[in-house]
């Protein structure tokens, strides 16, 4: 996954302000280049979950396909374990086929931002290319 310094920066600053509960956002692309971040509510408040609203969900969608833009990536933090998918993660990733998952652990005080692909089930962390 491709994504400018500056977005990514928005993505660790959203999760740095949801401590301790995950953040969820969006990131946008156009031509496999991430174009822009649509943080959203997490509506579980919770430190291990999140759940977005779906007429929001389906608002940004929306939006995107008439910017021309698609999801690159669903993204969310881990405050409190690793920068890898749980099993709830990778049950939710089912529904979104060839959408990178972007994960902010803060379990260790430093962010550490990863990118996975989530296929039938199966995990592959991803380069995440930061240019």
């Amino acid at each position: 996954m491709r994504i400018a310094p500056g977005l990514l920066d928005e993505v660790v600053a959203h999760a740095l302000r949801d401590a301790p509960d995950e953040c969820c956002g969006v990131v946008a692309a156009r031509d496999g280049a991430a174009t822009s971040v649509h943080a959203t509510e997490n509506l579980a408040h919770s430190p291990y979950r999140f759940e977005v609203e779906g007429l929001v969900l389906l608002r940004l969608l929306e939006d995107l396909e008439r910017a021309g833009e698609g999801v690159q990536a669903i993204y969310h933090s881990h405050p409190h374990s690793p920068a890898y998918p749980s099993q709830t993660d990778v049950n939710f990733a089912g529904g979104w086929p060839g959408v990178a998952w972007l994960i902010v652990s803060l379990a260790t005080g430093e962010p550490d931002v990863r990118s996975f692909s989530i296929t039938q089930g199966r995990i592959a962390e991803e380069a995440l290319e930061v240019t």
